[in-house]
């Protein structure tokens, strides 16, 4: 913006009007900072998508001014995108030393981590990039180490939350620092942009630990297994779990690869204490008696190849639901996966476990302020303007209700959504002007995510073809009637093929076979099975990757 010497302009590119996509752009004059490069995952009519992130088109055209990316805390909706940024925009990284640790692992996953500029942040230790003074504010979150960000600019101080609430228990004894937050407020705070995602829930968040008396009457009650899921990076709730566990006598067996992962990761950093002798190899549970092993694992959003879904399905590798064992999901369901959550659980009753979810069971508290925590952020910082962010529509709309309630002139609320430019001065906050923004679908490759999806289909269908697989299915048994049969467009040429399409043809029989009646019995999951199973034997095979479509008949 040719004005920008005489304002900052804050540009949200995601997580405004949505739960996810969180990143917000800070631009003076020839700077700009980045704060957070988060993801979402798909909506259930999304097929054939595994990623969803934010469209980077504005960022990309004014790579230069990108002085470097301010990460708050370490969760997906956060960190998740940062691989797809470094690779368009390579620029040093900030952190607090758990979340770039956590985000090391998904740098390293997609062959980025060695270009990659990761510095730690403190508290304690203010940071100058470009015409920015970044402050940092511990806040209490559902993962350890999140932070806040006071922003000195040229025009005044601007206060972005990042995922906070006042808890006066937290896991890790480490309280939301009110004191710098009043001090700020008493010094002057021109913009305050806030966390909105619990806008719409009354009275004040509870504490972390509220819900572990519920949860001990659940392990002391529990005579069966007991199958626990939460978020990877809940760290709080994985270490109540712990506690727990230990007392009762409980072996732990952890399923899912992130869940492993940030274990291991927090562990040796000292934000989980997690007695090695506590832990057993998942493959070992059948070894010990129901009573005497507990198992954490990923999937509490119902997510179809997560650990828990495919224990639902009779799918996974060596974990079995059994009749009386008790699965906790101590996670909220994000909007939007409540169809696959619900179906998980229905797949879970019938396997004949108990199920208890934050609907029928005091097993979950959030991690975000509601909506008096929303008001004692307004009333300790005390600003002159105010933008909501993070969440739906409904959500910002209801933070600058309450933000009302306190004292905020309406005239000072911008409620702004992906894409819009808010041009601040010290006299104004308003929307000025309108940037490209918007999600990019992936399918596993972010490489390849920059592209609009529709492009990208035809991207891969020109380099790559496409197979069809055809199967039918019987209705009542499940069983393979006829099939498959595979259908080959610009992939390989079926007459000098042959023995590959043979063995692709007995690779997804084997995957069938391996499948539950129940299972089967929903089209969608066979159509992913013989997707993923087909997508990844090529990808060996032949080292390309054609687009799968899968189609199931039933007769």
């Amino acid at each position: 913006m040719s004005e920008t010497e005489n304002g900052v302009s804050i540009v949200p590119i995601g997580g405004l009007g949505e739960f996810g996509l969180n990143m917000m752009a800070y631009e003076y004059g020839e700077d700009i900072i980045v704060i957070d490069t988060g993801l979402m995952f798909p909506d259930p009519d999304m097929p054939g998508v595994d990623l969803v992130f934010p469209d980077l088109t504005y960022l990309i055209e004014n790579r230069h001014k990108v002085r470097g990316i301010v990460l708050t805390h370490a969760h997906e909706d956060h960190i998740g995108a940062l691989s797809l940024f470094l690779r368009q925009i390579n620029v040093p990284v900030y952190g607090t030393a758990l979340t770039l640790a956590i985000a090391k692992g998904r740098l390293r996953e997609y062959d980025v981590l060695k270009d990659a500029e990761l510095n730690v942040i403190t508290p304690d230790e203010p940071l100058q990039l470009g015409n920015f003074k970044l402050e940092f504010i511990y806040v209490t979150h559902s993962i350890p180490d999140a932070v806040a960000l006071a922003l000195h600019t040229p025009v005044g101080i601007i206060v972005h939350t990042g995922d906070y609430k006042f808890d006066l228990t937290p896991g890790d004894n480490r309280l939301t620092d009110v004191h710098k937050l009043a001090a700020l407020g008493e010094k002057g705070v021109l913009l305050l942009v806030s966390d909105s995602t619990n806008a719409d829930r009354p009275g004040l968040t509870p504490s972390e630990r509220s819900i572990y008396s519920d949860l001990d009457q659940i392990f002391q009650n529990v005579e069966h297994r007991l199958i626990f899921s939460t978020f990877s990076s809940s760290l709080h709730r994985i270490q109540q779990f712990v506690e727990l566990a230990q007392e009762h006598r409980r072996l732990i067996a952890v399923s899912g690869r992130s869940l492993v992962n940030n274990i291991r990761t927090a562990s040796e950093l000292g934000y989980l204490n997690v007695p090695p002798d506590l832990l057993i190899n998942p493959r070992e549970v059948d070894q010990f008696s129901p009573h005497e092993v507990a198992v954490l694992s990923t999937g509490s959003q119902g997510e179809p190849r997560s650990a828990m879904a495919l224990m639902a399905m009779e799918n996974h590798a060596f974990l079995r639901i059994e009749p009386e064992d008790t699965v906790v999901i101590s996670a909220r369901i994000i909007p939007g996966n409540e169809r696959s959550v619900g179906n998980m659980i229905n797949h879970l009753l019938r396997r004949g476990a108990h199920v208890l979810h934050e609907k029928n069971a005091n097993v979950h508290v959030s991690g975000h302020g509601a909506q008096e925590d929303l008001k004692l952020m307004l009333n300790l910082v005390r600003p002159k303007f105010f933008i909501p962010m993070h969440g739906e529509y409904s959500n910002l709309v209801q933070h600058a209700e309450l933000a009302e309630t306190v004292g905020v002139p309406y005239e000072n609320i911008t409620v702004a959504e992906n894409g819009d430019c808010v041009w601040l001065t010290p006299d104004s906050c308003e929307i000025r002007d309108k940037v490209p923004a918007g999600r990019v679908l992936v399918d596993g490759h972010i490489d390849l995510g920059v592209e609009d999806i529709v492009l990208h289909d035809r991207h891969q269908l020109s380099q790559d073809g496409m197979v069809i697989p055809i199967t039918v299915l019987d209705s009542n048994s499940g069983d393979l009637v006829a099939g498959p049969d595979m259908v080959s467009r610009g992939f390989v040429y079926m007459d000098e093929s042959e023995e590959l399409m043979n063995e692709a043809k007995n690779v997804v029989i084997h995957a069938l076979e391996h499948m539950s009646l129940e299972s089967k019995s929903e089209t969608e999951t066979v159509q992913e099975e013989v997707r993923t199973t087909l997508r990844r034997f090529f990808a060996k095979k032949t080292d390309r990757r054609p687009m799968v479509l899968p189609v199931v008949m039933r007769v």
